[in-house]
């Protein structure tokens, strides 16, 4: 082989070595960087991971306290309504047991009442049957009177001056006569004569006629002078 070619063969693996060494720094620095890249990522989802189950962490810690702050605000207001529910049943109770105390009241004094309409309603029946009773009576006394007006008196009284005047017997046979009419003329007579002929007519006549006699002096006492 001449010198030339030598050199031209060592030339080129020369500089097929040199090109071998430079592609190896090459290729070399793109993994390391690669590496770097990817360790970078993978330590950047490291950390968010991290502050990832730190924040649930966190939100499970806050939300644990706060359901019990909420259950315990929820138990206290329970125990608020159930303090508040036996309150108003309580204050309905007494309700009830004063309104039933009032429709006692009312049911007794309504009895008191009907039991006093009643005792006022036979009071009146009562009374009615008394007024009636003294009406009645009244009737008969007004009936029964025998009046003497005015004018009747002068003319009786001077009739009566005669049999004044009479035997007693004798009078006492004409009255007894004159009532046999059944009018009042007989009784007048006698009502105006003197108290001491009357008693001697009133003797004589119930020696024959008592009855008689008797009647006289009853009729004597309903003898009324008019005004």
């Amino acid at each position: 082989m001449n010198k030339k070619l030598i050199i031209m063969i060592a030339a080129a693996g020369l500089i097929s070595f040199a090109g071998m060494f430079v592609f190896g720094l090459l290729t070399k620095k793109t993994v390391s960087d690669t590496q770097q890249a990817a360790a970078g990522q993978t330590t950047s989802a490291e950390d968010d991971s991290l502050k990832l189950m730190q924040t649930q962490m966190l939100a499970g810690i806050g939300g644990a306290a706060e359901g019990r702050i909420k259950t315990a605000m929820t138990e206290k207001q329970l125990k608020e309504i159930i303090y508040e529910v036996r309150e108003k049943i309580r204050e309905y109770d007494n309700k009830l047991q004063e309104l039933s105390s009032r429709e006692q009241k009312l049911q007794t004094t309504q009895e008191m009442l009907k039991k006093d309409i009643q005792e006022m309603d036979n009071l009146r029946i009562e009374l009615a049957s008394t007024i009636s009773t003294i009406k009645s009576e009244q009737d008969k006394l007004q009936k029964s009177r025998i009046e003497i007006s005015n004018i009747e008196r002068n003319n009786l009284a001077s009739i009566a001056a005669t049999y004044d005047k009479m035997d007693a017997a004798q009078a006492g046979k004409i009255l007894s006569t004159m009532n046999q009419t059944k009018n009042n003329d007989a009784v007048k007579i006698l009502y105006y004569m003197s108290d001491r002929t009357k008693a001697k007519v009133l003797a004589s006549v119930a020696e024959t006629e008592p009855s008689v006699s008797a009647e006289f002096s009853q009729r004597l006492k309903q003898i009324m002078e008019k005004e």
